[in-house]
């Protein structure tokens, strides 16, 4: 994997505010790379190779959060993120106005 890339995209989730969130297509956009959002969760997921990155602030186009990581909801919320349902926030009054 392009280091590169990886501390590009590691570099905006770092920028996205507490209380927000951005989706992978976001920063896929924000990097230059406006169809690599699948590239996007995969630098994610690994993360934590690279350091403390507020990776949790991350969901997909429509608001949901990643199947799998049961601390992401209680994080967000923790925030102030408003939740739609169990599975998803409500996007459309916290996602980051990059």
């Amino acid at each position: 994997m392009d280091e590169q890339k990886v501390y590009e995209i590691l570099s905006v989730v770092e920028e996205i505010p507490s209380g927000k969130v951005a989706t992978y297509g976001q920063i896929a956009r924000l990097t230059g790379q406006p169809n690599q959002a699948r590239l996007v969760g995969r630098i994610l997921s690994r993360a934590d190779h690279y350091g403390d990155y507020p990776c949790h602030r991350v969901v997909n186009h429509a608001g949901r959060l990643v199947p799998g990581w049961s601390s992401q909801k209680s994080l967000l919320e923790a925030e102030g993120v408003p939740m739609k349902s169990d599975t998803h926030v409500a996007i459309n009054s916290c996602k980051w106005e990059s």
